[in-house]
């Protein structure tokens, strides 16, 4: 594999992890546009414009996008994020252009006002699916809770009532403040030459208008906070407790990946063993988020109601202990070794690799390899576990909950 990389004069900047022994090739653009870009007024026009794209520009209609899609072969989709919005195709290596074509056209559609109001529908019904899936309401409301009054406390989805009231215009403006090149990371890994890649992006992505937008990073300090979101049809209680986690650039990054598989993988971890094998809960883990500028530890369980405040207890003797005594040898060690395979079974696809190598870039201008990758997963000690629980200890500042429970 090579690694090349290189900022067209437009200020676009394209990355490529060229493979030729591989058999497909997948390319994506990364933009800096997410909820925590958005202000309140517009809230969930991230994800409503990552929809909007595949409605079509000046060249292409919707049924253009994904009946060319479909015929070149491709698996493509799109993604919004709190931070990023991606949008990506995975084709066989002669139809890189044709891919490339499409893609750029998602990032430039015409927001036509007729198919902003049908797609509007399609947004609130898919707001009201999430609605009634309690896990993920209860993320939401997490994130609302934990982040309140920071820009990383705003729904994806935006509400009922936000999406209602935006207009295309507020789209229009908040697409031309985002989409620019300075904004933007065209990754590309698999079986492709660079120089020809080059010449297809300098043809394809002309279109990408010049620019950049810088991101607001306030400071933040998480306060304690309790808040349940009361639902008596609900059968389980669902609980999730956030705290404060190494943030997207600190290098304590990994050891905090590998902490939170020690306490909280879905097999094997302390959580597993204290909660789920004994029955007590249906599910608990722990995750690690990075973002700009700040992480979060975030655990989620769901139980029998009358049992939630025992199983809350437990977590908090599992993370008491872990906070103490740190994590065995043999621990780390089995850590190690599943973050490695996941590093190895994902990198084996020019697909897998893709997100890896666009959000890399886009946080930290950087490149890692999955050479370099299982490198670092490797050489990371119990003593860089023990400084990362100093300095961010299992202590979560911030529990939600929605349930039959009114109270804890």
């Amino acid at each position: 594999m090579k690694f090349q990389h290189c900022q067209l004069p437009s200020g676009l900047t394209l990355i490529a992890e060229t493979n030729p022994a591989v058999h497909s090739v997948a390319a994506g653009f990364f933009v800096r546009a997410g909820s925590r870009d958005e202000t309140e007024e517009i809230s969930g026009v991230s994800h409503f414009l990552e929809h909007m794209a595949f409605k079509g520009d000046d060249r292409f209609s919707a049924d253009d996008i994904n009946r060319v899609f479909d015929e070149i072969g491709a698996k493509y989709n799109a993604s919004t994020s709190e931070e990023v919005t991606m949008y990506y195709a995975a084709v066989l290596p002669e139809y890189l252009e044709r891919a490339l074509e499409l893609l750029s056209a998602l990032l430039q559609p015409a927001l036509r006002q007729e198919d902003f109001d049908m797609e509007k529908n399609v947004i609130l019904e898919e707001i009201s699916m999430y609605e009634d899936q309690p896990s993920f309401t209860c993320y939401d409301h997490i994130m609302a809770t934990h982040f309140n009054g920071h820009p990383l406390g705003q729904s994806i989805l935006g509400s009922q009532d936000s999406i209602t009231a935006l207009t295309s215009e507020q789209m229009r403006r908040y697409h031309a403040s985002r989409y620019h090149t300075g904004n933007i990371v065209l990754a590309v890994a698999g079986n492709c030459d660079f120089d020809h890649l080059l010449q297809l992006v300098e043809k394809h992505c002309s279109r990408i208008p010049s620019g950049i937008t810088q991101r607001t990073i306030p400071h933040f300090n998480p306060q304690q906070a309790v808040s349940l979101l009361t639902r008596e049809s609900s059968v389980q209680q669902h609980l999730m407790q956030m705290g404060p986690a190494p943030r997207g650039s600190d290098p304590l990054r990994f050891a905090a990946e590998l902490l939170s598989v020690i306490v909280g993988d879905d097999s094997g971890s302390r959580l597993f063993w204290e909660l789920v094998d004994p029955g007590h809960v249906e599910t608990c883990d722990l995750g690690f988020s990075e973002y700009d500028g700040d992480g979060a530890w975030m655990s989620y369980l769901s139980c029998a109601p009358d049992d939630a405040a025992t199983n809350l207890e437990r977590c908090a003797q599992v993370f008491a202990e872990v906070n103490a005594g740190g994590v065995t040898a043999e621990e780390l060690e089995q850590a190690r070794n599943k973050v490695a395979s996941r590093i190895v079974l994902r990198g084996e696809r020019p697909m897998g690799r893709l997100s890896s190598l666009g959000s890399n870039w886009l946080y930290r201008q950087e490149y890692r390899s999955i050479a370099d990758d299982m490198k670092i997963i490797r050489s990371v000690t119990q003593e860089q576990i023990h400084e990362l629980l100093r300095k961010y200890p299992l202590r979560m500042t911030t529990t939600a909950g929605v349930g039959p429970l009114s109270n804890l």
